[in-house]
């Protein structure tokens, strides 16, 4: 089951969701009830799960798209049920266990009874029983086991109240690749399907052949080349004073584009194959670099790479994240759903 939730993780939820049944993928999911109409009037016609659980609202909205809702608790069972009937229609549904997770879910000491009053209403079925797992990323973690563990306890009385049919799943990219055993039924991988390990750089440096490619590259063009004496303080807060004569060169890109104000003074950006930095404090619609040591051969127009490959050189979302003090997963969601895509064979 592929997660294209925040748009495929920011790199286009719809084409990357018809990309993946073409591959095979047997279901999909998403976060909210939204995505999930998007998906089925695009044509998708593979179960669609929405993770993050259900509240009334969204209900007859799950129901009249045929989606799959993840139930975290007993509370929206008796108002599904009556959607369901009014549509007249069976839904089938998937529980969310909190199987150590801490988040969200069933406890584990209330599954028995959140399974029975699921099998007292009418026109609810339960199709499928899911966990997710804390600290896949990490694999020194003993709290894996410990979640699988709990996973495969709870759910092993389920065939005692007809569920010997119910799909299990648990497993993310962390859980596919690094824990032994937790396939189950099914696996939901996100952050791989996407060109990226779950552990960031040490996952793809521990990596063996053939790795992951990063499925998504960020461009812009030079809109302004400059030439600056020494001693030239540069955009807001003068953060940066130009200690030689320099040639800095104005990108059209900045934190409105999800080129956050933390890369200022901090990222490097490729062009004509090469690395330069980023100077002074990064704006709304602009970022300047300095291309001193390129010469005089750049010029407006030239392409500028900011996450992706030009040449030998490549710059990761693992490396910009590193920049950024975050994870590879948030600055593909800014950079993808913050600027206009274009899909590549």
């Amino acid at each position: 089951m592929p997660l294209v939730k925040a748009d495929g993780y920011g790199h286009g939820m719809v084409d990357c969701a018809r990309v993946f049944a073409e591959q095979g993928a047997a279901a999909f999911g998403v976060a909210e009830a939204r995505e999930g109409v998007l998906l089925r009037a695009a044509g998708i016609t593979q179960p669609i799960l929405v993770l993050v659980g259900v509240i009334s609202d969204t209900l007859r909205t799950i129901v009249e798209a045929g989606l799959t809702p993840v139930v975290t608790d007993a509370a929206v069972l008796p108002e599904l049920s009556r959607v369901a009937g009014a549509c007249r229609t069976e839904v089938g549904l998937h529980i969310k266990l909190d199987a150590g997770m801490g988040r969200q879910g069933v406890l584990p000491a209330e599954f028995i009874d959140t399974v029975q009053a699921i099998r007292r209403l009418p026109h609810l079925r339960i199709d499928g029983i899911m966990a997710h797992f804390p600290m896949s990323d990490d694999r020194q973690s003993d709290n894996t086991v410990l979640v699988l563990d709990m996973f495969l306890k709870t759910t092993g009385s389920s065939a005692d109240y007809g569920l010997d049919r119910c799909c299990l799943h648990l497993a993310n990219s962390g859980g596919l690749f690094y824990v032994a055993g937790a396939r189950l039924d099914m696996v939901r991988p996100g952050i791989a399907l996407y060109g990226y390990y779950p552990d960031g750089a040490d996952g793809r440096k521990n990596a063996v052949s053939p790795l992951l490619q990063p499925a998504m590259r960020f461009v812009t063009r030079i809109i302004q080349v400059r030439t600056l004496e020494a001693g030239r303080s540069l955009g807001y807060s003068h953060l940066f004073t130009t200690t030689r004569p320099s040639r800095i060169a104005v990108l059209p890109v900045g934190y409105e584009d999800g080129y956050l104000r933390v890369l200022s003074n901090r990222a490097q950006v490729l062009i004509h194959g090469q690395r330069v930095p980023v100077v002074g404090r990064i704006s709304m619609n602009l970022t300047l670099v300095d291309v001193t040591d390129l010469g005089r051969k750049v010029h407006p127009g030239e392409e500028v790479v900011l996450l992706g490959s030009q040449g030998e050189e490549e710059i990761t979302a693992d490396e910009i994240a590193d920049w950024m003090q975050t994870i590879s997963y948030e600055v593909l969601c800014l950079f993808g759903n913050l600027n206009a895509r274009t899909m590549v064979e």
